[in-house]
């Protein structure tokens, strides 16, 4: 019997669903291939740049700052600070100990410092390095195989007069930011606009190429200023030693030129090295010539006399009755430091009478008195623009009473910074005429106005040149070859307990050639404790110094014959 042939199992079914899963599979492959090159091709491609393309800064390059010659008093040098990725660097003991060795700090700080940044990509290490020192850290980098370490360029300011300038130019903190001085009032224009651009990292993110510029840095703008760098090394040095030769507290140097009103110099002591040490020890930061106040004392008369001989009040041959030596006003009373008699306003200045003074000033309407001060700028900042410049106080005269007005010309009751002083004696050089001062460079005259008459002025100048001869009180003021005009202030500062009778300011404002000056200088100096304290002796042997360089460094023919023995001597006693 024939046997019945088995029926083989039909894998139709099973074909078909294989077949359907691989076109599933490749309907899916396709699907994902059609998503990613094509719907999310832009999100992919971000995605992965941002592991391998960063857009980074390019810092621009700080503006110069020049004197008014077009020497270089601050420039931002190249840099490098040494950046790490936390991530990547590990904590690897062997390798931290070098890094920090070579960084010169100390390991156990690294490695707080890294485990405080151990979530970020970016830390810096140390900032500020010089090129050579940077690479010297990225060969111990390359040696010992340490990961996650890179170089940033950045730029550090220098000063290359250093502590001479410190007090007008400031300085930048570690960013290259203004913090004080001229590099804060013009931050914004000295620091120019950085750049951005991308580059490609590697897997240690650092940069091994540049891949496109987005747009290029700006660099800031250069800063010209008036002062003129020989005068301010001058000036500085003379006051300087004039500070420690006193035993001063501190010390203000303003030199200005009459017809601009720029600023040639401006000098204090204290001072600091911007380049290193910046601490505010003794207030070593202050720009006292434009932030401290003080009572001017007798530097103020020349004012008064201005202002009455305008208002017709007195006349050049004028005689003023000083005796006894003083007068009462009210419960106060105004007096000299002997009995001058009968006066004329000459002698006044000469002798720095207080009655004298105090007298013509009573003569006057207090509100003509008050509006000569207003004009000269006191109560007024200057204007300069300079961080924390202070406008002193002048009082509203209707709240005047008479000692008020007889104090004021004399210098009491009314608080000044020594650059107000330097403006307003500048005003008596240039005719009687306003002009705002500038520690800019000034291309275009400035617009003045006018305080005093010119032949008040004129009168007041001729008055102010017997205070430097041998009968006046500022002999030590007198410079060689030149007529000069200036007056004393010795003043008795305010303390808790009222004026000191042994602590003092020293002053002296003056101005040379005196028939047509071409600069004006105010010396102060702060409690000079070494036995000397009027402002003759002690201010006016550094207006003198100051002066006698400045007059020959600007070409100013010397107006009065010299006997050449007398030159010789006086070169020889480095006058």
């Amino acid at each position: 019997m024939r046997r019945e042939e088995k029926a083989l199992p039909s894998y139709a079914g099973r074909r078909h669903t294989v077949l359907l899963l691989f076109m599933l599979a490749g309907a899916t492959l396709i699907w994902r291939a059609v998503d990613q090159q094509i719907l999310e091709k832009d999100f992919l491609q971000s995605e992965g740049a941002d592991r391998y393309l960063t857009q980074v800064e390019v810092p621009a390059h700080r503006g110069l700052i020049t004197d008014r010659r077009g020497d270089v008093l601050a420039l931002s040098t190249p840099v490098d600070s040494v950046a790490a990725n936390p991530r990547l660097l590990g904590a690897d003991t062997q390798q931290l100990v070098a890094l920090a060795k070579a960084l010169a700090i100390d390991p156990e700080a690294l490695r707080a410092k890294l485990a405080r940044y151990s979530q970020r990509h970016f830390v810096y290490l140390k900032r500020r390095l010089p090129p050579a020192a940077a690479a010297q850290v990225m060969e111990v980098v390359r040696v010992h195989g340490i990961r996650g370490v890179h170089l940033e360029r950045e730029y550090q300011r220098f000063y290359p007069a250093g502590e001479v300038f410190a007090h007008v130019l400031g300085f930048t903190d570690v960013d290259d930011q203004g913090q004080e001085g001229l590099e804060l009032a013009y931050d914004t224009a000295l620091r120019g606009d950085p750049g951005a651009k991308l580059v490609l990292r590697d897997g240690r993110r650092q940069v091994v190429d540049d891949v496109e510029n987005i747009h290029s840095p700006r660099g800031g703008k250069h800063l010209a200023l008036s002062i003129d760098q020989r005068l301010q090394f001058i000036a500085y040095r003379e006051l300087k030693a004039a500070v420690k030769r006193q035993r001063a507290v501190a010390g203000s140097l303003v030199l200005l030129d009459v017809p601009s009103g720029e600023v040639l110099a401006m000098v204090n002591q204290p001072s600091y090295n911007p380049n290193a040490n910046r601490s505010n020890r003794r207030g070593r930061l202050r720009n006292r010539a434009l932030t401290d106040v003080f009572e001017p004392g007798s530097t103020m008369k020349p004012f008064t006399v201005a202002a009455a001989l305008d208002a017709g009040v007195i006349k050049a041959d004028s005689v003023i009755d000083t005796s006894p030596g003083y007068f009462r006003l009210g419960a106060a009373q105004v007096q000299d430091s002997k009995n001058l008699g009968v006066i004329d306003v000459g002698t006044v200045l000469s002798k720095s009478s207080n009655v004298g003074a105090g007298k013509i000033a009573l003569a006057l309407d207090k509100r003509q008195l008050w509006q000569a001060m207003d004009k000269l700028g006191f109560g007024r900042q200057v204007g300069t623009g300079f961080p924390g410049e202070v406008a002193g106080q002048l009082s509203d005269y209707q709240r005047w009473a008479q000692i008020d007005q007889a104090t004021l010309s004399f210098g009491y009751g009314i608080s000044v910074t020594t650059q107000q002083l330097a403006q307003a004696y500048a005003t008596l050089a240039n005719d009687g005429v306003f002009v705002p001062a500038t520690l800019l460079k000034r291309d275009i005259p400035a617009r003045g106005h006018r305080v005093f008459s010119r032949s008040a002025a004129e009168t007041v100048r001729r008055m102010l040149e017997s205070v430097v001869q041998a009968e006046g009180t500022a002999p030590d003021a007198a410079v060689l070859g030149y007529r000069v005009a200036g007056k004393t202030g010795t003043v008795k500062k305010f303390g808790p307990h009222g004026y000191s009778d042994d602590r003092y300011l020293s002053l002296f404002a003056g101005m040379a050639p005196a028939h047509d000056p071409r600069v004006v200088m105010v010396v102060m100096l702060d409690e000079p404790r070494a036995g000397k304290f009027y402002g003759g002796q002690v201010a006016g042997p550094v207006f003198s110094a100051v002066m006698a360089e400045t007059l020959r460094l600007l070409n100013v023919t010397p107006d009065v014959a010299v006997d050449p023995a007398l030159r010789v001597a006086a070169a020889g006693e480095g006058r």
